[in-house]
């Protein structure tokens, strides 16, 4: 799965590469079966022209590059015909020039970040500057402050409240970032910078090379949740009374699927030669044989962020024990708490089955999927800040 961040990436590219074409004249009105499509390029013609500039070594590498920009919605077949980019004499189109490119919220904060990140580097007295905090010098940094007062001055926005929505929005979607990720964004002498450098010229083998490393990562992630130390596996010694089972998951009845129960997760007998903490076997099964959502159902990004939207936001902290959080994340984007170990420390700080994760340690983790949300809590401090949404029903 692709994080936020690689998938701007792709948008840049896209667009940098479209612009690119416009300028070579491959993109232009086209004629077929007595029918003209605007503002269209042939597969064929693309794939010469990218091996000739060299954004591909083959044929087969340029196919499987533009079908990177198809799979993500930059390009598309003109009668949205073909899911698969072919190597053939098909008609293409680059969704910005015929207006069906998706512009939800995510996109529209993007593309907003990008206009006011070439008007603040541009300036000539940029507020972008080298300075310092904590004794520590940052490159193109700037006050919190600054920036709202800067948004005030070139009527980017009305009042300071809403300049502050703004740049909280922009660090949600990881266009702005503190300099030491340790803060949300205020509007004080907090320094801030600009995650992503607009202007670098993306070479598009740069991006399927980004893209494969991390799919490798997530598989080896998937690999590493099978160990004893994951926080995000139930963990606890075998109870003297009852079970340890997950909350509102289930064991399967297919007992066959025991066998795929990880190290960590058998019977005390073979604790010692595991070396890593012993749990109840019912639990283990309850996360190997139950992986269904607990979701009533499928909630978008964009639905949860509504002004109205029926969720009550939480702010939890877990101190977790040496046994982890006990708590487990399901989900590609929003990702929600998929199960809930009831004596561990998750419990105690209130978290519950169906809260959508928005926030981990003060970073918007919203459009991140479970693996990769996963991975920033195992790598994080024993006190993890959840910042959640509940359903109100």
């Amino acid at each position: 799965m692709m994080t936020r961040n690689l998938k701007a990436e792709v948008m840049i590219a896209g667009e940098q590469l479209r612009l690119r074409l416009h300028d070579n004249k491959l993109i232009k009105d086209r004629r077929h079966h007595l029918r003209t499509y605007p503002n269209c390029f042939v597969a064929q013609e693309l794939i010469n022209w990218l091996i000739a500039h060299k954004e591909a070594s083959d044929r087969d590498t340029a196919v499987r590059l533009m079908q990177h920009l198809m799979d993500y919605d930059i390009i598309h077949h003109v009668c949205d015909k073909w899911p698969v980019f072919r190597d053939a004499k098909y008609l293409y189109r680059f969704r910005k020039d015929d207006g069906t490119f998706p512009f939800n919220i995510e996109v529209k904060i993007f593309m907003r970040g990008q206009r006011l990140y070439e008007q603040v580097i541009s300036s000539k007295d940029s507020i972008s500057q080298v300075r310092q905090e904590e004794g520590v010098a940052y490159e193109r940094s700037f006050p919190g402050y600054m920036l709202i007062d800067w948004l005030l001055q070139n009527s980017e926005i009305e009042s300071r409240r809403q300049g502050l929505d703004l740049c909280k929005a922009l660090l949600e979607h990881d266009i702005i970032q503190h300099v030491s990720q340790k803060h949300h964004f205020f509007d004080s002498g907090l320094l801030y910078q600009f995650c992503i450098n607009f202007r670098r010229r993306r070479r598009l083998s740069e991006l399927l090379h980004e893209t494969e490393n991390e799919e490798v990562e997530c598989a080896t992630h998937q690999t590493q949740e099978d160990q004893p130390d994951s926080p995000f596996t139930l963990r606890k010694s075998p109870p003297s009374v009852g079970n340890s089972d997950f909350l509102c998951v289930q064991p399967n009845k297919d007992s066959s699927l025991s066998r795929t129960v990880r190290c960590g997760s058998v019977t005390h007998q073979q604790h010692s030669s595991c070396g890593g903490y012993s749990a109840s076997l019912n639990a283990a099964l309850a996360v190997r044989c139950n992986p269904t959502s607990v979701l009533k159902r499928h909630v978008t990004c964009e639905e949860l962020l509504l002004p109205d939207a029926p969720y009550v936001k939480r702010v939890l902290t877990i101190l977790g024990d040496a046994l982890g959080w006990g708590f487990v994340v399901r989900g590609k984007t929003p990702c929600y708490v998929q199960a809930v170990d009831p004596g561990g420390p998750a419990a105690t700080a209130g978290v519950k089955v169906r809260q959508f994760v928005c926030r981990v340690n003060g970073l918007g983790v919203l459009h991140l999927d479970y693996r990769t949300l996963s991975r920033l809590v195992m790598t994080g401090p024993r006190v993890v800040t959840l910042e959640v949404m509940e359903p109100m029903d």
